[in-house]
């Protein structure tokens, strides 16, 4: 684990690309938390959840940066150097996130 990130050059305001997980949401399956891509604005879960579709969007895209969406955290992600990141503002949610229960 570096104690720095190399890649917050990408780091771009966004929008997010769904109100949930957007691929459980395709397929109608759960999240425990969401991720949202910096670069892109993909919404992804979170790895506690089943299908872990942030990390696979990293590994199809090698977008390095994510940001604790829902519930907010305040906090990023950098996938490749596996460090916490202090990112320059947090990504307003697009509309009320569905829960599951």
């Amino acid at each position: 684990m570096s104690d720095f990130c190399t890649h917050l050059n990408v780091v771009a305001p966004v929008t997010p690309s769904a109100r949930g997980c957007e691929e459980c949401l395709k397929i109608g399956s759960r999240w425990l938390h969401l991720r949202l891509c910096r670069t892109c604005g993909h919404v992804g879960c979170c790895d506690q959840s089943p299908h872990r579709h942030s990390t696979a969007h990293f590994a199809a895209t090698a977008h390095p940066i994510i940001e604790g969406y829902d519930p907010p955290e305040g906090w990023g992600w950098c996938f490749v150097d596996e460090t916490f990141v202090d990112l320059p503002d947090q990504t307003p949610q697009r509309g009320p996130i569905p829960r599951y229960d």
